[in-house]
């Protein structure tokens, strides 16, 4: 398989902060310009969307969010947080390999206090129901 989410194909841009039995949590440092400190927690077996995880992943998953927490904290002392999963191509879903997106947020961003739900609000976004 040729994921670059599991764990054998992870580049030479990405960077395992923090891992347990069942998770990593990494950076990749492609995107440290714009979305500093954000990461990406990925189950260590591959797996496509979040509602393929097991129980087991599901609590390593938790436990590595609370470590990335506390990692960012400590380095970047942001003022807020973005914290989600993209399921399915629709869903903004790109590399098939189950994610949880860490953003760490500023208050001196431009985009400061628009979430995710943001983009969703727009009138472009509008469904067109026939």
């Amino acid at each position: 398989m040729d994921c670059p989410y599991c764990e054998s194909n992870l580049g030479p841009n990405d960077r395992i902060v923090l891992r347990n039995a069942h998770c990593l949590y990494l950076q990749n440092a492609d995107y440290q310009d714009v979305l500093i400190g954000s990461g990406i927690i990925v189950p260590r077996t591959h797996r496509e969307t979040v509602f393929d995880l097991t129980e087991e992943e599901m609590k390593a998953t938790f436990a590595l969010l609370t470590g990335a927490k506390r990692h960012l904290d400590e380095r970047f002392q942001p003022q807020g947080y973005n914290i989600g999963w993209n399921v399915g191509a629709v869903g903004g879903q790109h590399i098939f390999h189950a994610h949880l997106h860490v953003i760490p947020r500023f208050g001196d961003e431009p985009l400061s206090g628009k979430g995710i739900r943001y983009w969703l609000k727009q009138p472009e976004n509008a469904r067109q129901i026939r």
